[in-house]
């Protein structure tokens, strides 16, 4: 049986338009479940929609629609992003299916059964953009510490939960498991969140209808934080606990942007121990995009839009660049001048230059006929070490989430062939029939080692992988197995290379 592994974006909003986030995480976990797969895992990957909520009726009546024909619409935005860049999600899960309405409905009966949830009553400033209430002394001028948008004072009958019962469960939890919140900064913020002291929850609103009805009371609906989180178990089959939930459960990994840190390492452990099921395994918050410097924001007509990258720029072209750009976990900077860059540099000179040199000298060699190597020589050595070092490289990079860095440990090694192919000169090796041997084992090693690096790039850049791979004479699907050393076969026809990443022209401002 393959090892199981289950990896998540957060459900995104329907009142949004897709941006550079939303593809920035989506792009990470697919990235990482193409690379578990590679590895050999049996791999769940979901991503999807959240639907319900005050801020989507509110802009479904402005748009003079009903809240499911919005998020229908919304939704297909989402969804034909993602195959546009080659997202490779096992599921997409809308809080709007009957299969997660019942999994909520389910876990919320649970939870109060067990008396964690409690009729009570409701004052404090709302702030409905960002769906949370707050204390008169969290505000900023009345205004939301998160958004800086003005608050109301609302004051409804509400369902509670008992989240300060779980403070010390979740303290001890967090402080038992240093993986459970990355990178540590955000632990850290997280941990003195929950010394201040956690209060009992509001999880149900009486002031509008769009959502999932409390269960046995139907003037309420479920506060969309409870309903949204539980996506991750509803597109399990939840509550049946057998089947998918049984083999996947808990997560291994739920990647989110920052912004949403303290519903995922607060809110939803708690539900999750009041229900009596297991907590997942880690939770990683990244960093923000600004854009030219300046925050993202439809004011600024700065937003990013990926669709039109994708068209400019080519898909693998905006996949390489979003991952090896920042290192995961902070900030970054968009700007299309630093994308060209990437481009012309690594994905232009590095990386296609090398197989289109290495296939063109082959075929001007040996007739694009592969030859057995002869004798290893100090230089094939060292180039061969650490084409194989790259490979645990990359896998331990990949555990720890830091995409750049296992893209520069790659690039480390297309630099290598570069310079392997300048020392050796295979050009001279060719002029002297007594060098024929040694003229074979370079080319060999030139092209095996390119080989090993396309087949770790599948997991980043699937499209460029596969034609790297096709024009080596490698038509296999990339797989673990293909990672060991000489798996290329003397005898292998291989054609000269096309450019794989034309250069852009840079524009002078």
């Amino acid at each position: 049986m393959k090892p199981a592994f289950y990896v998540t974006t957060p459900i995104y909003y329907v009142n949004d338009v897709p941006h550079i986030g939303h593809a920035y995480t989506t792009l990470a976990a697919d990235v990482l479940a193409r690379y578990k797969r590679l590895k050999g895992f049996d791999v769940f990957f979901l991503t999807g929609t959240d639907e319900h909520g005050q801020k989507v009726e509110k802009a479904a009546t402005a748009a003079g629609e009903t809240p499911l024909e919005l998020a229908d619409r919304v939704m297909k935005r989402f969804q034909s992003l993602w195959e546009k860049l080659e997202i490779s999600n096992t599921d997409f899960i809308r809080t709007t299916q009957e299969r997660h309405k019942k999994g909520v409905s389910v876990l919320f009966e649970r939870v109060m059964e067990k008396g964690d949830i409690y009729l009570g009553e409701y004052e404090d400033w709302y702030c409905t953009p960002c769906e949370t209430f707050w204390t008169e002394t969290q505000l900023i001028d009345y205004k939301c510490p998160d958004c800086n948008r003005p608050t109301e004072k609302l004051k409804e009958e509400s369902y509670f939960f008992r989240m300060s019962k779980y403070q010390d469960q979740l303290l001890a939890h967090i402080e038992a498991n240093p993986d459970f919140i990355q990178p540590k900064s955000r632990r850290n913020e997280i941990i003195s969140f929950v010394k201040e002291g956690l209060r009992d929850l509001s999880v149900s609103r009486t002031t509008f209808q769009w959502g999932i009805p409390v269960p046995g009371n139907d003037k309420h609906v479920v506060y969309v934080w409870f309903d949204a989180l539980t996506n991750y178990i509803t597109a399990l089959g939840y509550p049946e606990e057998g089947g998918d939930f049984g083999k996947y459960w808990p997560c291994d990994v739920h990647l989110i942007g920052k912004d949403i840190l303290r519903f995922h390492t607060v809110y939803w452990p708690t539900f999750l121990m009041a229900a009596g099921l297991p907590i997942p395994k880690k939770v990683f918050a990244h960093g923000w995009w600004t854009v030219e410097g300046q925050k993202m924001s439809k004011s600024l007509q700065n937003v990013v839009e990926p669709n039109m990258l994708v068209d400019k720029y080519g898909v693998d072209a905006v996949r390489y660049f979003l991952l090896r750009e920042v290192p995961f976990g902070l900030d970054g900077d968009f700007s299309h001048q630093a994308l060209i860059h990437r481009i012309n540099s690594d994905l232009a000179n590095d990386l296609g230059n090398l197989l289109n040199r290495s296939t063109a000298m082959l075929g001007k060699y040996f007739g694009g006929i592969l030859q057995a190597p002869g004798e290893e020589t100090e230089l094939d050595k060292a180039y061969r070490e650490k084409t194989v070092a790259m490979i645990d490289q990359v896998d331990n990079f990949i555990e720890e989430l830091a995409f750049s860095r296992a893209l520069q440990a790659i690039w480390e090694v297309i630099s290598a062939g570069n310079k392997y192919i300048d020392e050796t000169a295979p050009w001279a090796l060719a002029k002297d029939p007594e060098q024929r041997e040694r003229l074979s084992t370079v080319m060999y090693y030139m092209l095996e080692s390119q080989r090993v690096v396309y087949t770790l790039l599948s997991a980043f850049m699937p499209k460029t992988a596969q034609k790297g791979l096709c024009c080596l004479g490698w038509p296999e699907e990339a797989s673990a197995e293909g990672l060991a050393w000489g798996g290329l076969k003397p005898g292998t026809t291989i054609a000269k290379a096309e450019a794989l990443f034309p250069r852009i022209e840079e524009k002078a401002e």
